[in-house]
């Protein structure tokens, strides 16, 4: 595809949206230009042929979360984001996308958005493609300008952000100060989540972890930064009924796509309990941490627990340790199944455990042994006699299950 001499977009403009309605009198179609997290900057206006798919990127300033994953499931994205030649989009109806043809903005090796011309009544040509790819080329300084003016306002995000989540602010007045500078609407009610990635975050993880923030609808990331291999961020909750299954959800997903789109896996994720004040910000900070702790030192019993809140006994582990330590404790029941193992090879200790796991569930307890229920029971049966233990009893229960993953401590 060669590019046409006379070029009608040399001129110097004012501004995105006066270049978006030069295409579209050039391309004879309606225009969208956007930024590379699909955030509408400029349409061309003079044009009222339009699909539902453009009129909800218009009215909400962005593309809709639902037409960016069928655009990535079509494969058009992913298009888009290796190709510099214009992308054909065939009509999508269940999302009122209509047909259209999509051109990358390049800087270099980096993708700084896209420009969009909607085929409401004609059907552009090789030639009018050519147009578009130099449309592309002719945008690229005014969305470079635009992207140095955001990265020097991430900063100022960052920089407040690391105050809050190290405890340097010392007022609610100078935080809601901080936020009012950086025209940043404070949530009323937030959590602090880490997502931990196996090894340090690089450059491109970096712009594809904007991508999905600025992408996802559900749930708003008020302030975020990246130290080392953790992603953290402060999630606003404001006007949200169930929170906390919004939260799971939000964590979930966010690994899945990574994953899938990216090839980023194993990001492992926690969050904190739901706070209103923002003294608080550096607590939650640190009960996001202690649930990744809790992740790795009982993979098994808590890699599905993302929620500080849903931590259950390993909230407070630390302090029990502590204080098993200091009493020197030593639990009769365990000691006595221990030394019966040791001295007979076998595995009551583990089976206890496993049945504790299980919340008592005699099935779910042998199918995860690999033991028939008989087998347990009888096992359950030797467990009772030798620790002289009433597995009927919830508070000597409690307590075995507590010394039991204080027991991985030592």
């Amino acid at each position: 595809m060669t590019f046409i001499k006379n070029d009608p977009f040399r001129s110097n403009f004012d501004s995105l949206e006066e270049f978006a309605d030069v295409v579209s009198e050039v391309l004879h179609c309606p225009i969208t230009i956007e930024d590379a997290n699909h955030r509408l900057i400029a349409y061309s206006t003079h044009d009222e042929r339009t699909d539902p798919a453009r009129v909800s990127t218009i009215i909400g300033r962005r593309v809709p979360e639902k037409v960016i994953n069928a655009l990535w499931k079509e494969g058009v994205i992913p298009a888009l984001l290796k190709s510099r030649e214009p992308i054909r989009v065939k009509t999508l109806d269940e999302i009122g996308l209509g047909d259209r043809v999509a051109v990358s903005i390049w800087k270099k090796e980096e993708v700084l958005g896209f420009i969009w011309a909607l085929e409401v009544d004609k059907h552009l040509d090789e030639q009018a493609l050519v147009l578009l790819k130099q449309a592309a080329e002719a945008a690229k300084n005014k969305l470079l300008q635009l992207q140095n003016r955001k990265n020097k306002k991430e900063e100022r995000f960052q920089e407040f952000f690391w105050k809050l989540l190290t405890g340097h602010i010392q007022s609610n007045k100078e935080t809601m100060d901080n936020f009012q500078m950086l025209q940043i609407s404070p949530p009323s009610s937030f959590t602090i989540a880490v997502l931990q990635f196996q090894k340090d975050i690089t450059n491109e993880e970096e712009k594809q972890i904007s991508y999905l923030l600025q992408t996802n609808q559900r749930l708003k990331t008020a302030l975020y930064t990246i130290d080392h291999h953790q992603l953290i961020l402060l999630i606003s909750l404001e006007g949200i009924d169930q929170p906390l299954n919004l939260l799971n959800d939000f964590v979930s997903t966010f690994v899945q796509k990574m994953a899938e789109r990216f090839g980023v896996k194993a990001i492992n994720p926690a969050f904190s309990s739901i706070y209103d004040d923002y003294q608080k910000v550096e607590k939650a900070y640190r009960e996001a941490l202690i649930v990744l702790s809790m992740k790795e030192r009982f993979p098994s019993e808590v890699n599905d627990i993302h929620g500080y809140q849903n931590l259950g006994i390993y909230q407070f582990i630390d302090i029990l340790l502590e204080k098993r330590t200091n009493d020197g404790y030593e639990n009769h029941a365990l000691k006595k199944l221990q030394e019966y193992d040791e001295k007979h090879n076998s595995d009551l200790v583990e089976t206890l455990e496993v049945f504790l796991n299980k919340d008592n569930n005699v099935n779910e307890a042998a199918k995860a042994l690999n033991v028939h229920t008989n087998t347990l029971n009888y096992r359950l049966k030797r467990i009772s006699e030798i620790g002289e233990i009433n597995l009927k009893d919830p508070n000597q229960k409690m307590t075995l299950y507590i010394d039991l993953k204080l027991e991985k401590f030592k």
